[in-house]
């Protein structure tokens, strides 16, 4: 694999739920002018937060670019950055309605997150697949995601199993629509050879979370991973094509997804 990547390419593709054009960013591999192969797809979410420290949200970017760039174990593949929606981002990843209740006012968010899925797969990934030499099947399309990116993730997986052939869900904040969750992942089991890795830290809670829920939010994470696991193995996925790591003393920190995304990439295209 050639150690560089070019400049990112920019899209704005129309949203018609949201009557907007959301920025699209597509990073090819350097060698992707130069040669005739086809590569494989990574979708993210949070595409402010991916590429670059300057424009993430908390100062740290999933340092996708030195990632790829360094680790010569990895295919060379095409990385598709979606830009989150800013103030609406709650609504559109979260497929169902959660209801906030506080000492003033009961408010109801979220549900868009289906439209939003519907969006990525019929309009997203055929503009890529058009545009780009891609790797159109399954097996070479990754979707990954953190926190409410991660609920969204795994929303797409169960929703789209012929799609997707592996999910990075990080930091999986689910606990916000639990019960909702499970039962939707029950009744759409995904393919059972889709690769799933799921990670989740020890501190994950903080005090925004903390509002939201008399829960504990540490352990709210932590259990929020633990049902995603059980349900999955309970419809009958290969437990080899599963692997849940939580760990000690991380929190909910661009950080440790970048800490781990190399990690999923290798678990994600192992024996292509």
């Amino acid at each position: 694999m050639d150690s560089n990547y070019l400049a990112l390419q920019t899209h704005y593709l129309e949203m018609p739920y949201m009557e907007e054009k959301r920025r699209v960013r597509v990073l090819l591999p350097s060698n992707y002018e130069t040669e005739t192969a086809n590569y494989p797809v990574v979708y993210m979410h949070d595409g402010q937060n991916i590429f670059f420290s300057r424009e993430s949200y908390s100062g740290y970017s999933w340092k996708l670019i030195p990632l790829l760039k360094n680790e010569e174990n990895l295919p060379p593949m095409i990385i598709v950055g979606i830009d989150n929606s800013e103030e609406n981002r709650f609504a559109e990843y979260m497929p169902w309605e959660v209801t906030i209740e506080d000492e003033n006012e009961t408010i109801s968010v979220g549900g868009f997150g289906e439209a939003y899925t519907q969006w990525l797969v019929e309009t997203v990934k055929p503009f890529i697949d058009e545009h780009y030499r891609t790797k159109q099947d399954r097996k070479h399309t990754v979707l990954a995601g953190s926190s409410l990116g991660a609920v969204v993730t795994a929303f797409a997986g169960a929703a789209y199993p012929d799609v997707f052939g592996s999910l990075g869900v990080f930091s999986l904040a689910s606990w916000l629509s639990e019960n909702s969750f499970i039962d939707y992942l029950t009744a759409n089991p995904i393919d059972p050879k889709t690769k799933v890795y799921i990670q989740s830290g020890t501190n994950e809670g903080n005090e925004t979370d903390q509002l939201l829920t008399t829960k504990d939010t540490d352990q709210a994470y932590i259990d929020s991973s633990i049902n995603y696991y059980d349900t999955l193995l309970r419809n009958g996925h290969r437990i080899d094509c599963v692997w849940l790591r939580i760990f000690a003393g991380e929190y909910h920190f661009e950080k440790y997804w970048a800490d781990h995304f190399g990690e999923f990439l290798a678990f994600a295209f192992d024996k292509e």
